[in-house]
């Protein structure tokens, strides 16, 4: 899996719980997001961290991220906390994917960034769609998170 260009596809929130642990410390400008609301669509072009691929090699030459697209479809709303479209060159990092129903099937999609900033869209339904896009490359760096030691086990 670890060379595999990853294709998934989100149907409800334990497929959503999925892409978020993938997308776990992805970085994305603000400028490369939009909603497209004439298409009820929410998309992101991200660099996220091959975490599949750090995990079972555990060597710092198993740091890759990827470039990667995520895309929401049926998307009603959106709204944004802490961030504005404007500052197309503010890089975010991205912590997790969040479901929070309402009517069935409907409900909010919330993506999570680090510093406070979030995005909540208003959804149909899930029907979400990560995919890898070209080559990766090497990092040196691995994204910590508190309570664990250098090279990501748990402290």
């Amino acid at each position: 899996m670890a060379t595999t260009k990853l294709k998934l596809m989100a149907l409800d929130e334990e497929d959503l719980e999925v892409l978020s642990s993938h997308l776990q410390d992805a970085v994305v400008l603000v400028g490369e997001m939009a909603y497209l609301p004439s298409r009820k669509r929410f998309a992101a072009v991200l660099n996220r961290f091959n975490w599949e691929k750090a995990l079972a090699g555990g060597e710092a030459e198993a740091n890759e991220r990827r470039r990667t697209t995520l895309r929401f479809e049926r998307v009603l709303g959106a709204q944004l906390k802490s961030l504005k479209p404007s500052a197309g060159d503010r890089v975010l990092s991205l912590l997790a994917l969040r479901f929070e129903p309402s009517e069935h099937p409907g409900g909010y999609v919330t993506l999570t960034f680090s510093g406070g900033a979030s995005i909540r869209l208003e959804v149909e339904c899930i029907e979400a769609e990560l995919a890898d896009l070209g080559p990766a490359w090497s990092t040196r760096s691995r994204p910590q998170h508190p309570g664990e030691e250098p090279g990501g086990a748990a402290a």
